[in-house]
């Protein structure tokens, strides 16, 4: 059985291998999974979800270039590497965007920047602001930087590319929650259903249709604003609705599977019945739940997404890619619409990629072909 079972799971693998959309959807996921756990390694602004906010840079273009004072804070608290790896920096130090500086008689001058409708305004930063300094003319080598915005920035002055890169964390933990409880759900009640068939299958199939009947987007909102708003809360919400289709499929499957010789043995061995569908038939009806898990973890994001953009999904200062949306979907005709469509884009890339790894495992999974 073990032989056979390997010999399947190898040619799945070969079948899979062949379809090229597929492969590069998969390499794709998997690379986005990799920014995900390290994501303030790769963003500009790594303090805690991306919220460097600089009001006089705010809706730049991709590409928008400026300096960027930052001045220490006097007080720094002391955070893990472990900390500060997944759950970035607290924000203590104070940036300022500058047009232009000068040093005069010891004392640091510089001017704010300005978009060029106003001129800005020049102040002096009192020294003592720098603990470590020694001399002045070490300011602009220290505490000056000059500071690239790749994607640009929002209509509060923060780097689009690191809330992107952060935003991404809320969609695929939306996907990975709300599939494992919907295949928890989904799996237990449609094998139950399938196997002793009856008042159970009534019952269930009961409770089955009257969630179907319900639309999901309704339902997930009614769910969210029952149990609060909140990062987890909706984790649960759109786990909690899309575990019918997976109880329908499994239930499907235990029907046909349960009338196999396999199972009539397991039968005359005296088996219990949990013990029949936990080792023997749920393992041989996988194939059609890994590929409906990879369609429902593409529905979970945009769930998500729409949850977002209504203001009910993840809450402010949490980066959302539907919540980037919502902010700056007006601006698509105030002349800077990359502003919603970047987010826009990452989410169909993000949602078309798990929906061709869910057609290449469909394909790869069929034993008829």
């Amino acid at each position: 059985m073990s032989r056979n079972s390997n010999s399947l799971a190898q040619l799945a693998l070969q079948k899979f291998k062949k379809n090229f959309w597929g492969v590069l959807s998969f390499g794709f996921i998997v690379l986005c999974a990799f920014v995900v756990i390290f994501a303030y390694l790769f963003t500009p602004d790594d303090t805690k979800n991306a919220n460097q906010m600089h009001l006089s840079i705010h809706s730049k273009k991709p590409g928008f270039t400026v300096q960027m004072l930052t001045i220490p804070s006097k007080e720094v608290a002391a955070e893990s590497f472990i900390s500060t790896l997944f759950f970035g920096k607290e924000n203590t130090a104070t940036e300022i965007p500058i047009s232009s500086y000068r040093i005069e008689n010891d004392a640091f001058f510089i001017t704010e920047y300005s978009d060029g409708t106003i001129a800005g305004i020049e102040k002096e930063i009192p020294l003592t602001s720098f603990p470590s300094l020694t001399k002045t003319s070490e300011i602009p080598t220290t505490f000056i930087q000059q500071k690239t915005f790749r994607l640009g920035t929002d209509k509060y002055g923060r780097d689009v590319l690191s809330r992107m890169l952060i935003g991404m964390r809320i969609s695929f933990t939306i996907g990975f929650v709300a599939v494992f409880i919907s295949l928890l759900i989904g799996i237990s009640l449609g094998a139950l259903a399938g196997y002793f068939e009856g008042k159970v299958d009534a019952v269930i199939m009961w409770i089955i249709n009257v969630t179907w009947s319900i639309p999901t987007l309704l339902l997930v909102i009614a769910i969210t604003l029952t149990l609060g708003k909140g990062f987890w809360q909706v984790f649960v919400a759109v786990g909690l609705t899309m575990w019918v289709e997976v109880a329908r499929i499994v239930r499907g499957q235990v029907l046909s599977v349960k009338q196999m010789q396999y199972v009539t043995a397991a039968r005359a061995l005296g088996y219990h019945d949990f013990r029949i569908i936990i080792k023997h038939i749920l393992p041989n009806i996988m194939a059609p739940v890994i590929v409906i898990s990879a369609a429902n973890f593409a529905a979970a994001i945009l769930i998500e997404s729409g949850l977002s953009f209504l203001g009910i999904g993840a809450q402010p200062p949490m980066p959302s890619w539907g919540a980037m949306i919502k902010d700056h979907y007006s601006y698509i005709i105030l002349g800077k619409p990359y502003l919603a469509i970047i987010p826009g884009l990452a989410i169909m890339s993000l949602v078309m990629a798990f929906m061709l790894v869910g057609n290449a495992l469909r394909d790869a999974l069929d034993v008829k072909n």
